[in-house]
């Protein structure tokens, strides 16, 4: 075989980082709602627990693509896998040490972890694939995409079995050790200049003054609220309670469809018209998003008459992971094609920030809402917030780049 360009090393190095932190970000998220749903927190509790999680997401997207224009993104991913360690570590404690406030301060690291890794990963993408070939970064962010997401299914599968085989605290430590091993081999061999801008931004150049970057990234946090307004806490205690299912059972079935889920996120480029050398747009993203936007009221109607719960639910589910897969990859590709090339992270970072309020929005709203008024309302909150999610994406840039060849 011929050896690997410099640029498609690294892209492996990067994407062999987000995978390992995305196997212990998926099996943490199902570790904690599990072990808590077990010793009797309610949803609103079990929500609250990832408060911190998604509010510090929120700042650390913002900051971080400052840091990452400043310092490198080298040094933002490997730092976010170093909180991640530590994160872990914080709750591989007695029993008796893990009060609320502790648990979300180690969520709060979490998730500036979690997000440092992300707006690293995927901005890295822009500075290794040459301006003139959209088709291959369209490639490129769909396949890391959707193989972090197809490994975070794993991940949740993961802390289902690691749940039942070695224990809550057994769990965490052996995930910490594995992930310290990985941060020390990214110190050893990822670039140590990558992503790092050549005039260095203001403090004031954190919010994007693109159009286009603005316009996304209200519509990703619509888009994100919408699938985690039932997904986070609402659907894990619903297939536990409704359903009777065990940890296996609901750990397994989440895995599998986030699995499936990160499998069509990979794909989307042939879904969405690649195969043809189409490049997306902003009518692909209106018109996917407009597809969507019904799909959790017709679910929810569904539950709600008479019909069979578990098909319902179950096969909804599925067409819903697809659909909203092709909307997330597309969303994924238009941010890095809009965003600058010098200081990158600091456009990518901003739509991120959308995104982790969003996620903010619909981890709240799924523990209230769930508790209060039960799965179908969530499914109807979801339905409005994809919608609006379409009525925004109309005020994308219609101009398609060029026909693209072999990607």
């Amino acid at each position: 075989m011929p050896p690997l360009s410099p640029a498609v090393r690294q892209y492996l190095i990067v994407t062999g980082n987000y995978w390992a932190f995305t196997l212990t970000d998926g099996a943490l998220r199902m570790l904690v709602v599990l072990h808590f749903h077990q010793l009797g927190y309610t949803p609103l509790q079990i929500a609250a627990l990832f408060l911190f999680y998604e509010a510090f997401g929120v700042v650390t997207n913002l900051i971080g693509g400052w840091l990452g224009a400043h310092l490198g993104l080298n040094r933002t991913m490997n730092v976010g896998l170093a909180m991640q360690v530590v994160a872990l570590a914080m709750l591989a404690v007695p029993v008796a040490w893990l009060s609320v406030p502790w648990v979300m301060g180690a969520q709060a690291l979490s998730g500036i972890a979690k997000d440092l890794n992300k707006m690293s990963a995927k901005s890295s993408l822009k500075l290794l694939v040459p301006d003139g070939e959209q088709g291959r970064l369209y490639h490129w962010v769909a396949v890391l995409t959707g193989s972090k997401n197809a490994l975070k299914g794993v991940g949740f599968f993961l802390g289902g079995a690691l749940l039942t085989g070695l224990g809550f605290r057994g769990a965490l430590a052996a995930m910490a050790t594995a992930l310290a091993l990985v941060f020390v081999a990214s110190l050893m061999s990822l670039k140590k200049d990558l992503g790092k801008a050549k005039h260095a931004p203001k403090f004031r150049d954190l919010l994007s003054k693109s159009q286009a970057v603005n316009l996304l990234s209200a519509a990703r946090l619509f888009l994100f609220g919408a699938r985690d307004v039932w997904f986070v806490v609402a659907l894990p205690v619903y297939l536990a309670t409704s359903f009777g299912w065990d940890h296996w059972q609901v750990g397994g079935f989440l895995a599998l469809w986030i699995i499936g889920y990160g499998a069509v996120q990979s794909f989307a480029p042939r879904v969405t018209g690649m195969a043809r050398g189409q490049v997306p747009d902003g009518r692909t993203a209106f018109a996917w998003a407009a597809v969507l936007a019904g799909l959790p009221a017709l679910i929810g109607l569904g539950l709600a008459g008479e019909l069979a719960e578990q098909p319902v639910l179950i096969g909804g589910l599925l067409l819903f992971g697809a659909l909203f897969a092709i909307n997330s990859s597309l969303h994924s590709y238009l941010i890095v094609s809009y965003a600058k090339a010098d200081g990158v992270s600091l456009d990518v970072g901003f739509y991120y920030m959308a995104n982790a309020m969003g996620r903010l929005l619909g981890t709240l709203l799924s523990g209230w809402v769930y508790q209060a008024y039960g799965l179908v309302a969530c499914l109807w909150i979801s339905s409005a917030f994809v919608a609006l999610a379409a009525s925004i994406s109309l005020g994308l840039p219609h101009d398609r780049p060029p026909r693209q060849g072999n990607w």
